[in-house]
């Protein structure tokens, strides 16, 4: 039972020495010394991240210009085709009679013209021979000009016939993924019916939106987008995609709605990971040369504020409010205002403190060769009491 009891005194007495540098608690030296660190400055690096959502850089819905009955389904999802390919046919008996209608009328056309054109050139002769006068020339020309018309007239409705017809074949206007296919074969459709949407995702478009004060710190910077460094894409599975993005547009109009200004993101796609329609993060790292770092046990926080305690005059602490940036890595904050190189703060035992309270500096160095020199003679004194009970 003794021996349990000094080895707890022990624990406990390495758990003060461990814990003598952390921000709420402070042993009782008795001499009220603090320690006291001089503002400087540090590289700090961090990111801010955006929600975003994924579209590829081409997204194409497929209709059809004709209507009538699928009877052919080229394509399976998810398929890759190029600019040109046949990914449905349409019902084509209806367009195919109109096209061997129409060519009827060119024979009719081109044969009635072939006879006119024999007519005015007879007439020609006739007239040249003073066998008919001007009027029966004249006439022989007007039915010859008229026949030559109605000739293009039908083949210009030909044209127009097979024009149809090729619709009933509908093709891919660029090279990328077929999406869905929620229409099977026999279904009806129209020129209003998407049968399928066709997506160029060799590269992504990224849409995110960035806040009207970032984006206007980024406009004063001179560079505009090329200020910006790589972005990254953290994916829906809380992952960062494997390849770097650049911002590549911004709009010019600010939503007011939002306050927020719409940016867009291009990202490689050559394992075709990316899916248009995707959501995802965009973070934009950015680094600090010149931060005002401190750790995070040196700050309390009260209603959402954060304060932490400075060395004012005559040794007194001054209760300081202070900003920090909103990303940190959960040990130390980047101070942003409240604090300039060269103040002083506490970094122990603030929880003790109280503003314009005076106190003893030390260094922290100081402070923790106070904190071992008391933890063994606590554990020692403690050690002989429990072996006496």
């Amino acid at each position: 039972m003794k021996s349990k009891k000094i080895l707890m005194l022990a624990a406990s007495a390495l758990l003060l020495a461990s814990c003598g540098g952390g921000g709420g608690g402070r042993p009782s030296f008795g001499d009220n010394e603090y320690p006291v660190l001089e503002v400087g400055t540090s590289s700090a690096s961090s990111q801010v991240t955006y929600p975003a959502s994924i579209k590829g850089v081409q997204d194409v819905q497929i209709s059809p210009k004709v209507s009538g009955f699928i009877t052919q389904i080229n394509v399976k999802e998810g398929q890759s085709v190029s600019a040109g390919q046949v990914l449905f046919v349409i019902d084509n008996a209806t367009y195919q009679a109109q096209v061997r209608q129409m060519q009827a009328a060119v024979n009719t056309a081109q044969a009635a013209c072939n006879t006119s054109k024999l007519s005015y050139e007879n007439s020609q002769k006739l007239y040249e021979n003073k066998v008919i006068g001007d009027f029966e020339l004249q006439s022989a020309t007007n039915a010859y000009e008229s026949a030559k018309a109605q000739l293009a007239q039908a083949q210009a409705g030909l044209a127009s016939a097979k024009e149809t017809l090729s619709f009933c074949y509908v093709k891919s206007p660029a090279s990328g993924v077929v999406g869905t296919l929620p229409l099977k074969v026999g279904a009806l459709v129209n020129t209003a019916s998407v049968l399928t949407t066709v997506s160029n995702i060799s590269q992504m478009e990224v849409y995110f939106s960035m806040t009207e004060k970032d984006a206007l710190a980024m406009s004063k910077s001179g560079d505009g987008l090329q200020a910006l460094p790589a972005v990254k894409l953290q994916l829906a599975d809380g992952t960062i995609y494997g390849h770097d993005g650049k911002v590549t547009k911004m709009s010019g109009v600010i939503d007011q709605a939002t306050g927020s200004v719409q940016m867009i993101a291009v990202f490689p796609n050559p394992e075709r990971l990316l899916k248009s329609g995707g959501s995802g993060a965009i973070v934009i790292p950015s680094e600090n040369s010149s931060a005002i770092v401190i750790p995070q046990a040196c700050v309390m926080e009260v209603q959402n504020k954060k304060f932490d305690y400075t060395l004012g005059k005559d040794n007194k602490v001054v209760y300081t409010e202070i900003k920090v940036a909103p990303q940190d890595d959960g040990k130390n904050y980047v101070v942003t205002d409240g604090l300039k190189v060269g103040d002083k703060y506490i970094t122990n035992g603030i929880t003790k403190l109280s503003d314009q309270m005076e106190i003893v500096p030390i260094t922290p160095e100081r402070y923790q060769q106070k904190i071992q020199e008391q933890a063994k003679a606590m554990s020692a004194g403690d050690i002989v009491n429990a072996m006496k009970k």
